[in-house]
């Protein structure tokens, strides 16, 4: 769930409304924690993936269980788990560095 949490926040800009509910400001809507599950529906996982091509990562896949978005590479058993995994790991990585320009970006 801290993954799913922290791509919600950062990555998508949602904000929790609920310790069950996420608010979406681009779209006026909740959206209850079972409703955003991108590690295992790939639909969910595809709105990442929008998201991060706004913000200029170009998005690249085997097509089965690895993607890359830039120099960002994951796998997982899922193409949705591995996206999941890239977006944490994007995440993450920028959270170690100087990052004001990327959170100004994602946040």
């Amino acid at each position: 769930m801290i993954k799913t949490d922290s791509i919600a926040r950062k990555i998508l800009g949602w904000k929790l409304n609920r310790w069950d509910r996420w608010f979406d400001y681009e779209k006026g809507i909740f959206i209850h924690d079972s409703e955003f599950q991108p590690e295992k529906n790939l639909d969910h996982a595809m709105l990442i993936v929008e998201k991060l091509e706004k913000f200029g990562y170009k998005y690249t896949t085997n097509g089965v269980s690895e993607v890359a978005f830039n120099d960002v590479r994951e796998t997982g058993e899922t193409l949705a788990q591995a996206i999941t995994n890239a977006a944490y790991t994007i995440i993450t990585n920028h959270s170690k560095v100087n990052s004001t320009r990327i959170w100004q970006q994602l946040c």
